[in-house]
């Protein structure tokens, strides 16, 4: 196992010194950023023993910090997905965020956890390799209050499985919600569209939105809608139903509450399967989060260049984001993200890549 250290051009980054690691355990590599923590390549084999890259990213290094849109490969936070109107009350108080996605509140907002150089402290234990990432968030930061302390791991392990764990503490009464933003292509980066991908999700129910993609606070039951994901369906003949929800979003954009939610206690357990025919990978997610947001890459419009110089069509990946429910902060019925002084905000995510048998 070894885990290997790579400084990149400062000047290319606007004088700040990102630093890339390279994971390797098993036949799998990862390589990731010190900037917002972008895992920029992911190597896993496929039914015919080859690897290949699943998930999408920039082809300029530079991208990165250039475009906002798409978060390919980022940490998402202070929150995850969307605050409505960029506003919340807290104890009382009411603290308003940067608006970044029309009159609402973004993925951390203008410049979050995405765009920050993070500190990184590598290290390969055993059969694992990790790379440690931390990043010190300031009172105020975008609108959020108390300075956060928030560090995230990535775990590489020898059977392919990629382990990420979240940690925060707080100087002050705040709300967190942090995520991983990579997109997946399983076929291999910049080798088509994800249509036929088979795609299973563990929740009865979803978080329903509104026309801007913020809940409007219904967990609309799936069973006989398209977002009945339960059983595996086709990515591509799921995106072909005509249901006002996908119009909406123009596509898969929605926080799947998962089976167990109202559940106390905080134990991994299965959210979903992705699995792609033609190269036999698979994807299980596992993970101590209520929710999974599955979105089918409905944004990217052929403008952003991938790491294989293959420009990014409409559905060209799909991100599952296990996260708390989106405008958490604004919804008491969802489950809270408070995280006050003296508490540690503390969440795990498994990715376990294997082949269809």
């Amino acid at each position: 196992m070894s885990c290997d250290v790579e400084r990149l051009d400062a000047e290319a980054f606007k004088g700040e010194a990102v630093e890339r690691y390279r994971l390797r355990a098993g036949a799998a590599s990862l390589e990731c950023l010190s900037l917002g923590c972008v895992i920029t390549r992911l190597d896993v084999p496929g039914r015919d023993g080859n690897c290949a890259n699943v998930v999408l990213g920039h082809s300029d290094p530079q991208e990165y910090m250039a475009r906002r849109r798409e978060y390919f490969g980022a940490v998402v936070g202070r929150v995850a997905n969307r605050i409505a109107r960029g506003c919340f009350v807290l104890d009382g108080r009411e603290h308003r965020l940067a608006t970044n996605d029309g009159a609402n509140h973004l993925h951390g907002g203008r410049r979050g956890f995405d765009r920050r150089l993070w500190r990184v402290a590598a290290s390969a234990t055993g059969h694992e390799a990790s790379v440690r990432l931390q990043l010190t968030s300031p009172d105020g930061d975008e609108g959020y209050p108390g300075e956060l302390e928030a560090t995230v791991v990535y775990t590489l392990t020898p059977d392919h499985a990629l382990r990420i764990d979240y940690e925060a503490t707080t100087a002050a009464p705040t709300v967190v919600n942090l995520t991983q933003h990579s997109y997946f292509n399983l076929a291999g980066e910049g080798r088509g569209d994800v249509f036929e991908h088979q795609i299973e999700i563990a929740a009865d129910e979803i978080c329903a939105v509104d026309e801007t993609l913020v809940p409007t606070g219904e967990l609309r039951a799936v069973e006989g809608t398209v977002f009945d994901l339960r059983a595996p369906r086709a990515i591509g003949r799921a995106l072909e139903s005509r249901d006002g929800q996908l119009d909406v979003a123009g596509g898969f954009d929605h926080c799947f509450a998962l089976q167990g939610w109202r559940a106390r206690g905080r134990a991994l357990r299965h959210a979903c399967t992705l699995s792609e025919p033609r190269s036999g990978r698979r994807l299980r997610v596992e993970t101590d989060q209520p929710g999974v947001q599955f979105y089918s890459g409905n944004f990217l419009d052929g403008t952003a260049s991938g790491t294989s110089g293959v420009r990014y069509a409409k559905h060209a990946g799909l991100c599952l984001e296990t996260q708390h429910f989106p405008d958490t902060p604004n919804r008491p019925e969802f489950p809270s993200i408070v995280l006050r002084p003296g508490e540690r905000y503390s969440s795990t995510t498994v990715l376990r890549f294997d082949v269809l048998p």
